[in-house]
């Protein structure tokens, strides 16, 4: 979340759309995450009241989930954008990620869980939720301090390309895969039945492109290291705020030898 509000500002030249309400967006997830971990535990017999409770609760975390969406989106909106590869993957990340919250809401539901409970629906869901949480930014943020680590530029046609092979590759993994949950296909099998054949083998494609688009990136990061384009800019960013963009690139040992005046 922080890699995404740092990076989205920087290529829409515009300051983060109600800084104070993702603060406390960000807060009430970590607060609500404690308090929801038996929705995972619908189908094993649970007294109804724990059921409500869990089940409110987990829908509970869709409101300040909205909140950081909605703050990311109208802090493009009508901005000057432009679309490097680190804006290309938080942007990624922002459309991948919405799409397993509401898949979330879906699982949220306890009665509509004893359907879903352990199936490829789940495993869908995981996936965009953590793969786009988690890698998408991952590597939007090694796009965009990259050239401030090391001193050299990235190749951006690879890294766009690098994107796009990523981004299509992995919604033809996990997409199909709700089907195959809403299907009745259960999760940790070594085997499947024969009706799940087509679904299976899109997904096992996209596993492949997903998974070449990731020798690409290291590849890319490698190069850029060895013998990429030096740069010796402060700010590689135009639109690039926070201290790391006030030092020389790279960046020296002991950056501040006084604690720097933050205001």
């Amino acid at each position: 979340f922080g890699v995404v509000s740092q990076i989205i500002p920087t290529f829409a030249r515009k300051p983060l759309f109600g800084y104070d309400s993702m603060v406390y967006a960000t807060a009430s997830i970590a607060f609500l995450s404690f308090i929801v971990w038996a929705h995972h535990m619908y189908t094993v017999g649970m007294p109804i009241a724990g059921e409500l409770f869990f089940m409110y609760a987990t829908m509970l975390i869709a409101v300040p989930t909205g909140v950081k969406v909605f703050n990311w989106i109208t802090t493009m909106w009508q901005g000057a954008m432009t679309f490097e590869t680190p804006m290309l993957f938080c942007i990624g990340f922002v459309f991948l990620f919405t799409v397993g919250g509401f898949t979330g809401v879906m699982l949220s539901l306890a009665p509509v869980d004893f359907q879903y409970h352990d199936s490829y629906f789940v495993v869908a869901h995981f996936h965009y939720v953590m793969v786009a949480g988690a890698v998408f930014s991952m590597s939007a943020a090694v796009y965009y301090w990259l050239p401030k680590w090391c001193g050299r530029m990235y190749n951006e046609s690879m890294g766009k390309a690098h994107f796009w092979i990523s981004f299509i590759g992995f919604n033809l993994t996990f997409f199909p895969q709700h089907f195959l949950g809403l299907a009745g296909m259960p999760r940790r099998i070594p085997d499947y039945a024969l009706q799940f054949t087509d679904f299976n083998t899109m997904s096992s494609v996209g596993a492949f492109i997903y998974g070449t688009s990731q020798l690409l990136f290291l590849f890319n990061v490698v190069r850029t290291i060895t013998s990429g384009e030096k740069t010796s800019e402060e700010k590689t960013w135009e639109g690039a705020e926070g201290l790391e963009w006030t030092v020389a690139t790279p960046a020296p040992y002991h950056t501040f030898s006084t604690p720097p005046e933050v205001k």
